[in-house]
């Protein structure tokens, strides 16, 4: 068996043209969708990732508000930052990317951010939205993997789905939105025992760990759906996930690859939300 392969920069290219559309369309009402990115201090991985998010804005008719304070800015600061853009009318949708400094508390940082503008989809409001299945905002990354699942033509209702990793970012809201999904939802972790067994049953499986290639072949169920979060780097500096893709493509039905899958979907759905974000504000 030879894995179908989920193309994420295909599937986000038409996303974004519809981003493009929706935004034309408020630009013949004199409104321009505006996303405020603020990124603290100069991680090399958190610079690339804003940098592909502001070109893909800017093709798609979204303003973007750069904001990039160094390393040693205060929380205070960093609070009075976040206020200011809450503020700004100018503004529709505002990201703090992580990860921050250790000094600076993330929550804290996250909670101040208006719930109407966390096109992020990190705010406990928006959290606790998407817990009683009538989200506002989806967190990028999750939404974009419902896509690709919705794109290979999964039926997700009764479907039996193992998620490895229960970050904020990504785990947690993953699995909220495949039992919204009606899917069987297990989610694993460090401390869970014997995780290829559990792995090997599942009709969809989520790796979102940050391991390079530790799901392995042999962990999958054949013909599964596999999407593969992760972003690493391998044992020669080259990019992969945390799947092993060349012996998983040979056991599962459908699998995203490492880069080309998920990343290019998590830019399509932030600038999805900064245009819902832009309708909602304005009525």
């Amino acid at each position: 068996m030879t894995a179908v392969i989920l193309d994420g920069n295909a599937l986000s290219l038409r996303l974004r043209e519809g981003v493009a559309a929706e935004a034309a369309e408020l630009a013949a009402r004199g409104i321009t969708p505006g996303l405020a990115v603020v990124l603290v201090g100069e991680d090399p991985a958190s610079q690339i990732y804003v940098r592909n998010k502001h070109k893909a804005a800017q093709k798609c008719g979204v303003a973007t508000f750069d904001h990039k304070p160094g390393s040693d800015i205060s929380e205070d600061a960093l609070l009075n930052l976040v206020r200011e853009l809450n503020d700004d009318d100018k503004i529709d949708g505002m990201l703090v990317q992580l990860p921050l400094p250790d000094h600076i508390d993330p929550e804290k940082i996250l909670d101040a951010i208006d719930p109407a503008k966390d096109v992020d989809g990190f705010h406990p409001d928006n959290i606790g939205r998407l817990a009683q299945n009538r989200a506002r905002f989806v967190a990028a990354t999750p939404k974009g993997c419902m896509t690709l699942l919705a794109e290979a033509g999964r039926d997700l209702s009764g479907a039996t789905a193992v998620i490895v990793g229960r970050s904020n970012i990504v785990g947690k809201p993953m699995s909220m939105l495949l039992t919204n999904a009606n899917a069987t939802v297990t989610v694993c972790h460090s401390r869970t025992r014997d995780l290829p067994a559990i792995t090997r049953h599942a009709d969809i499986l989520v790796a979102a760990i940050g391991r390079a290639k530790m799901i392995k072949g042999s962990w999958i169920k054949p013909g599964a759906t596999v999407i593969d979060v992760g972003m690493n780097r391998d044992e020669n500096g080259k990019l992969c996930g945390d799947v092993d893709y060349a012996q998983a493509s040979e056991v599962a039905g459908a699998i995203t690859p490492v880069p080309g899958g998920v990343g290019p979907m998590t830019i399509a759905s932030l600038l999805q939300n900064t245009v819902l974000a832009a309708r909602l504000r304005r009525g």
